[in-house]
């Protein structure tokens, strides 16, 4: 897999299932443009580990949108699985009324476009947050038994928009109102001396 940080963010168009429930057949990521977008992919509809993740960006899309962010999540099921698990209740093994499109990559085109297609024709945990521009700013790839944790997604927006604006750089486990430090060596040395 080669990492695509700094790359355009293969573009695609499939059947997605909308937080309406409805299907949109030309869901499309080029047609977020101008927002920031949280990719993820993860492995099957009606699994274990799965439902957690779903339900904890769920939990936290309006923060995400609160901060221009759209969150699409995509699998190799269908739509109409997509569309059954999310009919389905929590209590029952099922997701509930989710609010981001569930992306259906059926012929798995995506997942082997964004380098997360095992050979077993279902995706790795594949993160990927996506600038207003389309270009891929981070990635992170778990195997299929660890759950990521949406705190730290929000993080790394939270990041990259700070550096956007200041143009300051985000040290290690820089968290929203933190300092940052200048892209200099004097900068460097001064945040170190201040905080170690």
């Amino acid at each position: 897999m080669n990492p695509l940080v700094t790359n355009d963010a293969p573009d695609f168009t499939a059947i997605a299932v909308m937080p309406d429930n409805t299907f949109n057949e030309t869901f499309s990521l080029s047609a977020l443009r101008g927002k920031y977008v949280m990719l993820f992919f993860y492995p099957l509809d009606f699994t274990f580990v799965c439902p957690s993740e779903i339900l904890a960006f769920n939990k936290a899309v309006d923060v995400f949108k609160e901060k221009k962010c759209e969150v699409v999540g995509v699998s190799t099921d269908s739509h109409f699985s997509h569309l059954a698990w999310k009919k389905t209740a929590i209590n029952d093994g099922g997701i509930g009324n989710v609010q981001f499109p569930l992306v259906a990559d059926l012929d798995k085109s995506i997942a082997e476009n964004y380098g997360v297609l095992l050979d077993m024709g279902i995706a790795l945990r594949g993160l990927f947050l996506i600038d207003k521009e389309g270009i891929v700013r981070h990635q992170v790839v778990n195997d299929l038994s660890l759950g990521r944790n949406v705190d730290e997604a929000l993080r790394m927006l939270d990041a990259l928009q700070f550096t956007e604006e200041h143009g300051d750089v985000c040290p290690a486990n820089w968290n929203k109102g933190d300092d940052a430090m200048e892209p200099t060596a004097e900068g460097v040395a001064k945040y170190l001396a201040e905080h170690n």
